[in-house]
């Protein structure tokens, strides 16, 4: 779903539902949980989300044709799973599947496989941000998996602090393009808030959270920060990894130009990660140095090479890209 700087997107007219209040205590919640060959961690995963003490109308688990015995485990938790071809599922559309299924729910909460909710609140804090009428996403804290990479730990010390914040379109004012940062890896929607900007798009490489946080604020709604509910989730990539992962950032952009146009460029957010990056392993993982600046060097190529994506063939761009079912 892409939207032209220069007309006015259908979703930008829609209004906010100031009577729509919600009581968490009351509030119907249902969990979608998108799945491949998640078995090696669905103990872990489903210990923590059977531990909850919100209480949830129904868990979604929607499975890319898994090979692992995934979807037996999932009915053997008691909950929901549909299975969709492997080659059929994306970021947006297939979250937006499991939008279209649950009609008879106020709130959706979206959790990755690899997403261990921290404590037994965490899925009751996240939901209770809702309460603000005005509110119509909110995601939580990821805090490093255990025995994560001081690099990789950084990057989420980085991204989620310990401070909560409510965001509304101003926002974009002194925080940029931070303004729009969500994960569905562990994040909350109001139904008809999600519903009232069009729902996920249906063929993004990735980023669906990104575009429907911007299309949220551009609508009066607010995005809530909750620090306060976490779930620990983080990846030591490769440098490969890396590199592929910024390709398909900068596809987002190229395709999505509106979201750079509307809430500003990305590289001061970027120099910004990078002199944190270097404070946090010096002096106490200085060795690491080398390799957390081979690795801005590639995030920075991915990106650009991502954003000119128009010119490569879709061979090429399936080597580069973290996602090469996408391409055609």
């Amino acid at each position: 779903m892409s939207a032209s700087v220069c007309t006015r997107p259908s979703w930008q007219s829609a209004v906010v539902g100031a009577e729509q209040t919600m009581d968490v205590q009351t509030t119907t919640v249902a969990v979608v949980i998108p799945t491949l060959n998640a078995a090696k961690m669905w103990p872990e995963f489903h210990r923590a989300l059977a531990a909850q003490s919100l209480r949830t109308k129904r868990i979604l688990v929607v499975d890319s044709s898994s090979v692992d015995g995934t979807p037996e485990l999932v009915r053997a938790a008691g909950y929901e799973v549909i299975s969709i071809p492997r080659a059929n599922f994306n970021h947006g559309g297939t979250r937006q599947l499991a939008v279209d299924l649950l009609e008879d729910v106020e709130a959706i909460v979206f959790l990755t496989q690899d997403a261990v909710l921290a404590n037994s609140e965490s899925l009751l804090k996240l939901v209770a941000s809702l309460k603000d009428r005005q509110v119509g996403a909110a995601y939580g804290r990821q805090l490093p998996r255990p025995g994560a990479t001081p690099i990789e730990a950084h990057a989420r010390l980085f991204n989620y602090p310990p401070a909560p914040q409510v965001r509304d379109l101003s926002s974009r004012n002194h925080l940029g393009f931070k303004s729009v940062f969500i994960s569905n890896s562990f994040a909350a929607y109001r139904r008809d808030a999600l519903v009232s900007v069009g729902g996920f798009p249906d063929d993004v490489i990735f980023g669906e959270d990104t575009i429907t946080a911007a299309k949220l604020l551009k609508s009066g709604w607010k995005i809530a920060y909750v620090a306060d509910s976490a779930a620990h989730h983080s990846h030591s990539y490769t440098c490969s990894q890396e590199f592929k992962r910024y390709f398909d950032i900068g596809v987002l952009h190229s395709r999505e130009p509106w979201l750079l146009h509307e809430f500003g460029q990305t590289g001061s957010e970027g120099r910004r990660f990078v002199l944190s990056e270097l404070s946090y392993l010096w002096p106490r993982y200085w060795w690491l140095i080398p390799s957390a600046f081979i690795r801005t060097l590639l995030k920075l190529l991915g990106y650009r090479l991502g954003r000119r994506e128009r010119r490569l063939k879709s061979s090429t761009k399936r080597r580069l890209s973290m996602q090469p079912s996408f391409w055609p």
